[in-house]
């Protein structure tokens, strides 16, 4: 399975043009760190990786069903992207499924690809085991399965776990007195990984979809991370951290996007070509 380490060109939403201060230094970004980008055409929301394709290897996408249950009511169903109209604009032609799962709740290990259990809410009409056999069999790895971030109306993983290497993910620092981060953690060591925690600052700001010190919804290419600010005394201790565990690190100020409920690993869609 393809991780977002192998990956080396990066696509955005041509939506995200409209936010020009955010997306011009995004851009500046990418090219002072030489990551080669370019813009999808047709999406109607900024968040790319939820509606495009998951790439398992080398010129073999998967796509599924984009139909999120939190998109469903008339103002919210224009906003659903024709991913499969965006492919053959840009050349890729995925596998197609009828599961309904978003990218943002796929994270991609080596030998495993990791869920949360929202996945089973939108597919009812699935045998659960039947549905982690067909997941498995899409994928070619083991399917992992932790529970749902409570109030996160999305339920993607990408707020709460990321891929580090083959055996360990970083986790948000739920701290010691959460129920939700200890059953977390629980389930991860249940399937043999090992968990390190990062700093997980949200503010919320009055609004309860806001993504604000979600530090973990960061974008990785290759050994290029670019680690989400949002203007708060959190920041510097995260960028300490990453700083420690990855070589090659960039900062932008995201609070303009994380308002609207998703951070970096959000807008991205970065692929291994």
């Amino acid at each position: 399975m393809i991780t977002d380490a192998d990956t080396n060109f990066l696509y955005l939403s041509d939506r995200l043009m409209q936010r020009a201060g955010f997306v011009n230094e995004f851009l500046e970004i990418l090219d002072r760190n030489e990551i080669a980008h370019s813009f999808l055409p047709k999406t109607n929301d900024i968040w790319a990786v939820d509606y495009m394709p998951v790439q398992r290897g080398s010129n073999h996408f998967i796509q599924f069903t984009y139909q999120p249950d939190y998109l469903q009511t008339k103002r919210y169903r224009a906003t659903i992207t024709d991913a499969i109209s965006v492919c053959e604009d840009i050349g890729v032609v995925p596998t197609r499924s009828k599961i309904k799962l978003d990218g943002g709740n796929v994270i991609r290990g080596e030998e495993w690809v990791l869920l949360t259990d929202k996945i089973f809410k939108e597919n009812p009409d699935f045998d659960r085991f039947k549905l982690i056999d067909e997941l498995e069999r899409l994928f070619g790895v083991e399917v992992i399965i932790v529970p749902k971030e409570p109030g996160d109306f999305t339920g993607h993983a990408d707020g709460i776990v990321r891929y580090f290497n083959k055996d360990t993910v970083l986790i948000n620092g739920y701290g010691s007195k959460s129920i939700y981060g200890k059953k977390l953690m629980r389930t991860l060591k249940g399937y043999g990984l090992n968990t390190f925690e990062i700093t997980h600052a949200p503010t919320l700001n009055g609004n309860s979809d806001s993504a604000d010190g979600y530090y973990i919804n960061f974008l990785q290419m290759n050994d290029f991370i670019l680690l989400p600010t949002f203007g708060i005394k959190d920041d510097e201790e995260a960028y300490e951290l990453f700083s420690q565990l990855y070589p090659r690190i960039s900062t932008i100020d995201a609070m303009e996007i994380a308002k609207d409920g998703g951070v970096l690993n959000c807008i991205t869609w970065n692929v291994a070509i």
